[in-house]
């Protein structure tokens, strides 16, 4: 256990630098990774409420279950990011042709419009996971012992990374880009 913890002081801060380092090259702003980076612990906030109505102890097991849920949490999270930086650049390109203004109201739409887009898809991602996982989190036998505190995190954490990808993010988004706008 003890060797296992001094593996993960440096696994868990080299797995968040290499995320933080890819999404930065994939949105080429900072805003937009510390929105991701930030909501994180509200994705992890499900996994420890989970662990602990489970009665489950940190452990290994559970660490790993955390880190692969950081990973499905941030992936959900692009993906929202994108629809939502599409919708806005359709909202510039009307704006450009003047067929509509850039307001409060204007970019509130558009931010609707793009997050809309991606409820049904965030749900899907989050129901496979948590259903596929849930024979895992329940199973008996050889070996259940140590998967259930795997899949433990990442079905709680599911849950909560739903919230933060369909509720969190677009506020998050909408409050970064009115900045500037009257």
């Amino acid at each position: 256990m003890e060797r296992a913890k001094q593996s993960l002081s440096y696994v868990v801060p080299l797995t968040l630098a290499i995320i933080i380092f890819l999404l930065y090259l994939n949105f080429r702003s900072l805003a937009q990774v510390a929105m991701l980076m930030g909501a994180l612990p509200l994705a992890l906030a499900g996994s420890v409420w989970l662990l602990y109505l489970l009665d489950f102890n940190f452990s290994v097991a559970v660490a790993v279950g955390a880190i692969a849920l950081a990973g499905i949490a941030v992936e959900t999270g692009v993906i929202m990011l994108v629809y939502l930086d599409q919708s806005y650049q359709q909202l510039l390109k009307e704006v450009a042709d003047k067929s509509i203004s850039l307001n409060r109201a204007s970019l509130k739409d558009a931010v609707f419009s793009g997050a809309g887009l991606r409820v049904r898809p965030v749900l899907m991602t989050a129901a496979a996971t948590i259903v596929g996982l849930l024979p895992i989190l329940y199973g008996e036998g050889t070996g259940s012992e140590i998967m259930s505190r795997l899949a433990a995190p990442m079905v709680g954490g599911m849950i909560s990374s739903v919230l933060l990808t369909l509720l969190v993010l677009p506020c998050l988004y909408l409050l970064w880009r009115q900045r500037g706008i009257k």
